[in-house]
């Protein structure tokens, strides 16, 4: 499951795939919001934290 956290909160979201892409679209209108959420994926799996403007993306809380 994919969480999420805007850096000025403290405490980690879950987050659904179609909220992860309203907040893709809303950080970075410019992107392939669909390809950007496979990426964050990826690497969230891996463990890793990925920071897409204000908002943070992670695998677990």
């Amino acid at each position: 499951m994919l969480y999420t956290q805007y850096t000025y909160e403290k405490k980690w979201q879950p987050t659904s795939d179609k909220e992860a892409l309203r907040i893709i679209l809303e950080e970075m209108p410019q992107t392939d919001a669909e390809a950007t959420l496979q990426y964050i994926l990826s690497k969230t799996q891996r463990g890793e934290t990925i920071t897409l403007g204000t908002c943070r993306f992670r695998s677990h809380s």
